[in-house]
Protein backbone atom coordinates (compact mmCIF):
# COMPACT_ATOMS: atom_id res chain seq x y z
CA UNK A 1 0.00 0.00 0.00
CA UNK A 2 1.12 3.53 -0.80
CA UNK A 3 0.10 6.65 1.08
CA UNK A 4 -2.03 7.69 -1.90
CA UNK A 5 -4.09 4.49 -1.46
CA UNK A 6 -5.26 5.41 2.04
CA UNK A 7 -8.95 6.14 2.48
CA UNK A 8 -8.56 7.56 5.98
CA UNK A 9 -8.16 11.30 6.51
CA UNK A 10 -4.87 12.31 8.15
CA UNK A 11 -4.83 15.26 10.54
CA UNK A 12 -1.50 16.70 11.65
CA UNK A 13 -1.17 16.97 15.43
CA UNK A 14 0.89 19.87 16.72
CA UNK A 15 0.96 23.58 17.42
CA UNK A 16 4.13 24.95 15.85
CA UNK A 17 2.76 27.34 13.24
CA UNK A 18 5.74 27.13 10.89
CA UNK A 19 5.45 23.34 10.80
CA UNK A 20 1.69 23.53 10.34
CA UNK A 21 2.10 25.85 7.36
CA UNK A 22 4.44 23.36 5.71
CA UNK A 23 2.14 20.45 6.49
CA UNK A 24 -0.79 22.34 4.96
CA UNK A 25 0.99 22.08 1.59
CA UNK A 26 1.05 18.28 1.86
CA UNK A 27 -1.86 16.77 -0.11
CA UNK A 28 -2.03 13.92 2.43
CA UNK A 29 -2.99 16.31 5.25
CA UNK A 30 -6.72 16.96 5.52
CA UNK A 31 -6.80 18.91 8.80
CA UNK A 32 -5.12 19.75 12.07
CA UNK A 33 -5.53 19.08 15.78
CA UNK A 34 -4.10 21.00 18.70
CA UNK A 35 -4.54 20.83 22.45
CA UNK A 36 -3.62 23.16 25.33
CA UNK A 37 -0.49 21.14 26.14
CA UNK A 38 0.81 21.43 22.57
CA UNK A 39 -0.01 25.14 22.44
CA UNK A 40 1.80 25.71 25.74
CA UNK A 41 4.83 23.78 24.45
CA UNK A 42 4.89 26.07 21.40
CA UNK A 43 5.40 29.03 23.73
CA UNK A 44 2.01 30.61 23.08
CA UNK A 45 0.62 32.98 25.72
CA UNK A 46 -2.39 34.52 23.94
CA UNK A 47 -4.57 31.54 23.03
CA UNK A 48 -7.19 33.34 20.92
CA UNK A 49 -4.71 35.52 19.05
CA UNK A 50 -2.68 32.43 18.19
CA UNK A 51 -5.78 30.55 17.00
CA UNK A 52 -6.83 33.42 14.76
CA UNK A 53 -3.32 33.54 13.30
CA UNK A 54 -3.52 29.82 12.53
CA UNK A 55 -6.90 30.14 10.84
CA UNK A 56 -5.65 33.05 8.73
CA UNK A 57 -2.57 31.07 7.69
CA UNK A 58 -4.43 27.82 6.94
CA UNK A 59 -7.88 28.57 5.54
CA UNK A 60 -10.29 25.87 4.46
CA UNK A 61 -9.01 22.93 6.51
CA UNK A 62 -10.56 21.85 9.83
CA UNK A 63 -8.50 22.81 12.86
CA UNK A 64 -9.32 21.78 16.44
CA UNK A 65 -8.98 24.18 19.35
CA UNK A 66 -9.89 23.03 22.84
CA UNK A 67 -11.68 24.57 25.80
CA UNK A 68 -9.68 24.60 29.02
CA UNK A 69 -12.13 25.50 31.78
CA UNK A 70 -13.16 22.79 34.25
CA UNK A 71 -16.69 23.69 35.33
CA UNK A 72 -19.40 22.67 32.89
CA UNK A 73 -21.09 26.10 32.37
CA UNK A 74 -17.75 27.79 31.58
CA UNK A 75 -16.68 24.92 29.33
CA UNK A 76 -19.90 25.35 27.36
CA UNK A 77 -19.43 29.12 27.15
CA UNK A 78 -15.84 28.70 25.95
CA UNK A 79 -16.98 26.19 23.34
CA UNK A 80 -19.54 28.64 21.98
CA UNK A 81 -16.88 31.37 21.86
CA UNK A 82 -14.34 29.18 20.03
CA UNK A 83 -17.05 28.27 17.51
CA UNK A 84 -17.12 31.93 16.39
CA UNK A 85 -13.40 32.04 15.56
CA UNK A 86 -13.56 30.44 12.12
CA UNK A 87 -15.94 28.55 9.81
CA UNK A 88 -13.47 25.65 9.77
CA UNK A 89 -12.99 25.32 13.53
CA UNK A 90 -13.61 22.03 15.30
CA UNK A 91 -14.37 22.89 18.91
CA UNK A 92 -12.48 20.39 21.04
CA UNK A 93 -14.10 19.43 24.32
CA UNK A 94 -13.18 16.58 26.67
CA UNK A 95 -15.50 13.71 27.51
CA UNK A 96 -15.31 14.64 31.22
CA UNK A 97 -13.90 17.39 33.37
CA UNK A 98 -11.15 16.76 35.93
CA UNK A 99 -13.74 15.62 38.47
CA UNK A 100 -14.92 12.87 36.14
CA UNK A 101 -18.25 14.60 35.46
CA UNK A 102 -19.60 13.65 32.05
CA UNK A 103 -19.79 16.41 29.46
CA UNK A 104 -22.51 14.53 27.56
CA UNK A 105 -25.28 17.03 28.48
CA UNK A 106 -23.09 19.95 27.37
CA UNK A 107 -22.11 18.11 24.20
CA UNK A 108 -25.75 17.39 23.44
CA UNK A 109 -26.71 21.07 23.74
CA UNK A 110 -23.76 22.30 21.70
CA UNK A 111 -24.24 19.73 18.94
CA UNK A 112 -27.95 20.48 18.77
CA UNK A 113 -27.04 24.15 18.33
CA UNK A 114 -24.87 23.27 15.32
CA UNK A 115 -21.45 23.54 16.97
CA UNK A 116 -19.00 21.20 15.22
CA UNK A 117 -17.28 19.35 18.05
CA UNK A 118 -14.18 17.22 18.46
CA UNK A 119 -14.88 15.23 21.64
CA UNK A 120 -11.53 14.19 23.05
CA UNK A 121 -9.90 11.91 25.64
CA UNK A 122 -12.20 8.94 25.00
CA UNK A 123 -10.75 5.63 26.22
CA UNK A 124 -13.68 3.23 26.61
CA UNK A 125 -16.46 1.75 24.50
CA UNK A 126 -18.95 3.04 27.07
CA UNK A 127 -17.71 6.60 26.50
CA UNK A 128 -17.94 6.19 22.72
CA UNK A 129 -21.51 4.94 23.07
CA UNK A 130 -22.49 7.78 25.41
CA UNK A 131 -21.06 10.48 23.17
CA UNK A 132 -22.49 8.94 19.99
CA UNK A 133 -25.90 9.15 21.64
CA UNK A 134 -25.25 12.75 22.65
CA UNK A 135 -24.19 14.26 19.31
CA UNK A 136 -26.90 15.52 16.98
CA UNK A 137 -27.55 13.52 13.84
CA UNK A 138 -27.45 16.61 11.62
CA UNK A 139 -24.28 18.18 13.02
CA UNK A 140 -20.79 16.95 12.05
CA UNK A 141 -18.74 15.73 14.98
CA UNK A 142 -15.51 13.89 15.74
CA UNK A 143 -15.01 11.32 18.49
CA UNK A 144 -11.31 11.10 19.37
CA UNK A 145 -10.26 7.82 20.97
CA UNK A 146 -6.74 7.76 22.39
CA UNK A 147 -5.81 4.42 20.88
CA UNK A 148 -2.05 5.02 21.17
CA UNK A 149 -2.21 5.79 24.87
CA UNK A 150 -4.30 2.66 25.39
CA UNK A 151 -1.48 0.71 23.76
CA UNK A 152 1.03 2.41 26.04
CA UNK A 153 -0.73 0.84 29.04
CA UNK A 154 -0.71 -2.66 27.57
CA UNK A 155 -4.28 -2.63 26.25
CA UNK A 156 -4.83 -3.69 22.65
CA UNK A 157 -6.74 -0.75 21.13
CA UNK A 158 -7.78 -2.55 17.95
CA UNK A 159 -10.84 -4.46 19.27
CA UNK A 160 -12.16 -1.32 20.94
CA UNK A 161 -11.62 0.77 17.83
CA UNK A 162 -13.35 -1.82 15.66
CA UNK A 163 -16.36 -1.82 17.98
CA UNK A 164 -16.33 1.97 18.06
CA UNK A 165 -16.51 2.14 14.25
CA UNK A 166 -19.79 0.21 14.44
CA UNK A 167 -21.18 2.36 17.26
CA UNK A 168 -20.36 5.69 15.59
CA UNK A 169 -22.03 4.52 12.36
CA UNK A 170 -25.37 5.20 14.06
CA UNK A 171 -24.72 8.90 13.45
CA UNK A 172 -23.68 9.29 9.77
CA UNK A 173 -22.19 12.76 10.33
CA UNK A 174 -20.04 11.59 13.23
CA UNK A 175 -16.46 10.50 12.55
CA UNK A 176 -14.21 8.25 14.61
CA UNK A 177 -10.66 9.50 15.10
CA UNK A 178 -7.64 7.38 16.11
CA UNK A 179 -5.62 9.66 18.39
CA UNK A 180 -2.13 9.50 19.95
CA UNK A 181 -0.62 7.73 16.95
CA UNK A 182 2.68 6.05 17.71
CA UNK A 183 3.87 4.59 14.39
CA UNK A 184 3.08 4.50 10.69
CA UNK A 185 1.48 1.05 10.99
CA UNK A 186 -1.22 2.65 13.18
CA UNK A 187 -2.31 4.52 10.05
CA UNK A 188 -2.70 1.20 8.22
CA UNK A 189 -4.60 -0.33 11.15
CA UNK A 190 -6.99 2.60 11.40
CA UNK A 191 -7.53 2.65 7.64
CA UNK A 192 -8.28 -1.08 7.49
CA UNK A 193 -10.90 -0.98 10.24
CA UNK A 194 -12.75 1.97 8.75
CA UNK A 195 -11.75 4.82 11.05
CA UNK A 196 -12.55 8.13 9.42
CA UNK A 197 -9.59 10.16 10.72
CA UNK A 198 -6.21 9.62 12.33
CA UNK A 199 -4.07 12.30 13.93
CA UNK A 200 -0.32 11.98 13.64
CA UNK A 201 2.70 14.00 14.75
CA UNK A 202 5.23 15.22 12.21
CA UNK A 203 7.56 12.33 13.13
CA UNK A 204 4.98 9.88 11.75
CA UNK A 205 3.78 12.00 8.84
CA UNK A 206 7.34 12.35 7.56
CA UNK A 207 7.57 8.55 7.24
CA UNK A 208 4.41 8.07 5.17
CA UNK A 209 6.41 8.31 1.96
CA UNK A 210 7.99 4.97 2.86
CA UNK A 211 4.69 3.08 2.78
CA UNK A 212 4.93 0.04 0.54
CA UNK A 213 8.72 -0.01 0.46
CA UNK A 214 10.10 -3.45 -0.35
CA UNK A 215 11.46 -5.13 2.84
CA UNK A 216 14.51 -6.53 1.05
CA UNK A 217 15.40 -3.09 -0.28
CA UNK A 218 14.80 -1.70 3.19
CA UNK A 219 17.28 -4.22 4.59
CA UNK A 220 19.92 -3.27 2.04
CA UNK A 221 19.40 0.45 2.67
CA UNK A 222 19.80 -0.12 6.41
CA UNK A 223 23.07 -1.97 5.93
CA UNK A 224 24.33 0.79 3.65
CA UNK A 225 23.43 3.43 6.23
CA UNK A 226 25.30 1.60 9.00
CA UNK A 227 28.33 1.19 6.74
CA UNK A 228 28.31 4.83 5.68
CA UNK A 229 28.06 6.07 9.27
CA UNK A 230 30.86 3.78 10.47
CA UNK A 231 33.08 4.92 7.61
CA UNK A 232 32.30 8.60 8.16
CA UNK A 233 33.10 8.25 11.86
CA UNK A 234 36.45 6.66 11.08
CA UNK A 235 35.74 3.61 13.23
CA UNK A 236 38.39 0.92 13.16
CA UNK A 237 38.49 -2.57 14.64
CA UNK A 238 42.07 -3.93 14.45
CA UNK A 239 42.08 -7.55 13.31
CA UNK A 240 44.93 -10.04 13.19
Amino acid sequence: MKASDLKIKIFADGADLATMKEQAKNPLISGFTTNPSLVKAAGITDYKAYALEVFAAIPGKPISFEVFADDLPTMEAQAREIATWSPNVNVKIPVTNTKGESLAPVIERLSAAGVVLNITALYTVAQVREITDAVHADTPSILSVFAGRLGDTGHDPVPMMEESVTIVAAKPKAELLWASTREVFNVIQADRMGCHIITAPDSVISKLGGLGKDPTQNSLDTVKAFYADATAAGFNIPVK
